[in-house]
């Protein structure tokens, strides 16, 4: 508990400058776009209190309080949908999914949690839109409420079983991705917006640039290396490419977020709402949350 009340202390402190130097900064330079910046140190103070609430009181805590946060995420990408009346049902059923798929994580029951959306809601989940509604926009609702429901819950969702896989290394496995999930995306920006000069991908994403992501990667991988003998019981190896994979995995996460966002607002205002979307917030957990906890309960035994 003492270990847990000093890392938690360090965390504190160190958001507290971030945030300082961040808004300092963009008085300094406000011709300088440092939104996207600014909503993932937002986010981080988000995280920080989920994961306090989950390390000093009890995980239930953290389950309900993700439980909320998938609620948000998924309601918000509902929003940006063109959307018909006959929608409507299936977004309901789609809400009623969120704590049916925590049920399994508080009860631990883990073949279920894997397979539920993937499987059952995704074979399922069309027939409320079959049912007396008709063919009319038919694939293109229930794709995209598929789609809403693998990212913004079943990705999501990973960070509540983190605790419950594993009583002992969770709440320090679930900081430890974020952390470096989120240094990832802000390092990444960073550079892009000083230093970048080619875009990588500039359909999807025009601020991500090769420089951006070259040096995310790096800087991901060497935190890594300072912080996986503190938070995590990996090896050497393990804890290099933990950094490597988390990196990759959210770049993936961000980029294909962004597509879904580019094609579902459209419009003159499309720039600015894409900016303050709460969805810009999450997007590389859904990615790196899954893949770094299947990745880790294949390789080793406490989870």
């Amino acid at each position: 508990m003492v270990q847990t009340i000093w890392t938690l202390s360090i965390i504190f402190i160190t958001l507290f400058i971030l945030t300082f130097i961040f808004y300092v900064t963009k008085q300094k330079q406000p011709n300088k776009d440092f939104s996207l910046i600014l909503l993932r140190v937002k986010t981080w103070w988000g995280m920080f209190v989920i994961f306090s609430f989950a390390t000093l009181f009890n995980p239930v805590v953290s389950l309900i309080s993700l439980m909320v946060l998938c609620y948000f995420a998924l309601r918000e990408y509902f929003s940006m949908m063109k959307s018909r009346k006959s929608d409507r049902r299936l977004f309901l059923w789609s809400y009623l999914m969120i704590p049916l798929q925590f049920y399994w994580i508080y009860i631990e029951w883990y073949g279920m949690f894997i397979v539920f959306i993937p499987v059952y809601v995704f074979l399922f989940m069309p027939l409320p839109r079959i049912i007396g509604k008709g063919t009319v926009g038919f694939l293109r609702s229930v794709s995209f409420t598929q789609w809403g429901l693998m990212l913004m819950v079943f990705g999501l969702s990973h960070l509540g079983y983190y605790q419950f896989a594993s009583p002992e290394y969770g709440s320090n496995l679930v900081l430890f991705l974020i952390v470096l999930t989120q240094v990832s995306d802000v390092i990444q920006t960073l550079i892009s917006l000083y230093l970048g000069q080619r875009k990588l991908v500039p359909t999807a994403n025009p601020y991500i640039t090769w420089e951006g992501f070259t040096g995310a990667l790096l800087t991901t991988t060497v935190l890594s290396y300072f912080l996986y003998p503190y938070l995590t019981p990996f090896d050497l190896k393990f804890g290099i490419l933990s950094g490597v994979m988390i990196s990759i995995a959210g770049f993936v996460g961000s980029l294909t977020i962004s597509v879904l966002k580019r094609d579902l607002l459209l419009g003159e205002n499309q720039k600015q709402a894409l900016k303050n979307r709460y969805l810009s917030r999450v997007d590389s957990l859904a990615y790196t949350s899954p893949i770094f906890f299947h990745v880790i309960r294949y390789y080793f035994d406490f989870m």
